[in-house]
């Protein structure tokens, strides 16, 4: 029901990896039920079906980009909504089962994406060691505690679930990498609008119109919507076919937004409706309205339009 806090939710799996603890951080997952699922499909599988409230999937990392299959996801079958995102630090560890010195480290397991954003630290610290590719970096974990390698790549919420003594902290060679995910609900209301908010489309242009790129960022440019990110994925109908995905800055129940919504509207082929959240807290925030694009100066224009309409010119 609209309004009703999630209780169960759903988040790719398996346990111990980011995405759990990125879930961990939503204040009412805390007393909910999380299952961990074995793709992002899965994921928002069970969330259609009614046998979760919420899942939590990843949308984008600052250094592997766009994640493909969650922007497919959304883009296709029963429309969902994003209510919250969260941007999470990506932050490995280097684990074993017992304390051991890093040079007695022969094996190292870890996901190919946690091993090359380690592949630095990993040859300054463990030249000596072999790294092996696994499924996921709960897989990594689980491997060292059972004993198959002698250490693992992996989330510190890995190490601590599978109880495995922490070598090295920090090790990722880029230390400000963060990961963004999405909470992703059945339609209903949205938030209430924060005054730093996003709203996520998937707008699908007419590809037989010169420009129709152009026009759509031009609805957005002209009412002072500021676009945050824009993707393009493949329909999958045919060659050259994409549905982009954008980012803006603001909320739909914003004048500005709603405005820029109907002309989209007008003139795509479709525009999916992703969701209007608040913005999670990441730097600057985001640029203030241009004159003449506040929400008060769309009311006084509707108004001024009204009054002409009535036959009043003053």
């Amino acid at each position: 029901m609209p309004g009703v806090p999630p209780t169960r939710f759903v988040y790719l799996g398996p346990e111990g990896t980011f995405s759990e603890q990125a879930l961990k951080t939503v204040p009412t997952a805390d007393r909910g039920i999380l299952t961990p699922a074995r793709s992002v499909p899965e994921a928002l599988d069970a969330l259609r079906s009614g046998e979760a409230d919420a899942a939590l999937v990843p949308l984008e990392n600052s250094i592997g980009g766009q994640v493909g299959v969650t922007l497919d996801e959304l883009a296709n079958g029963d429309p969902l909504v994003i209510t919250r995102e969260v941007v999470l630090p990506v932050q490995f560890v280097l684990a074993a089962r017992e304390d051991r010195s890093l040079d007695s480290v022969a094996s190292v397991a870890a996901h190919p994406q946690a091993g090359a954003q380690c592949r630095k630290w990993l040859r300054d610290h463990v030249p000596q060691a072999t790294v092996v590719d696994v499924l996921s970096n709960a897989a990594a974990a689980i491997g060292a505690a059972e004993g198959e390698f002698d250490a693992a790549v992996c989330a510190e919420i890995g190490a601590d679930r599978y109880r495995l003594h922490v070598l090295g902290k920090g090790i990722a060679d880029n230390p400000d990498a963060m990961t963004r995910f999405a909470l992703v609900s059945r339609p209903g209301p949205p938030p209430s609008p924060t005054g730093d908010d996003l709203t996520t489309l998937a707008v699908y242009i007419s590809h037989d119109r010169v420009g129709a790129l152009l026009a759509v960022l031009t609805e957005l440019a002209v009412r002072g919507v500021n676009l945050t990110r824009i993707e393009s994925r493949p329909t999958g109908e045919r060659l050259g076919r994409y549905v982009f995905f954008l980012d803006c800055g603001g909320h739909v129940a914003d004048a500005q937004m709603g405005e820029a919504l109907q002309g989209l509207r007008r003139i795509c082929a479709d525009v999916r409706f992703l969701g209007s959240y608040p913005r999670a807290v990441q730097g600057d925030a985001l640029p203030r309205p241009a004159p003449g694009l506040a929400d008060d100066d769309f009311a006084d224009a509707r108004a001024w339009l009204a009054r002409l309409r009535a036959g009043e010119l003053t």
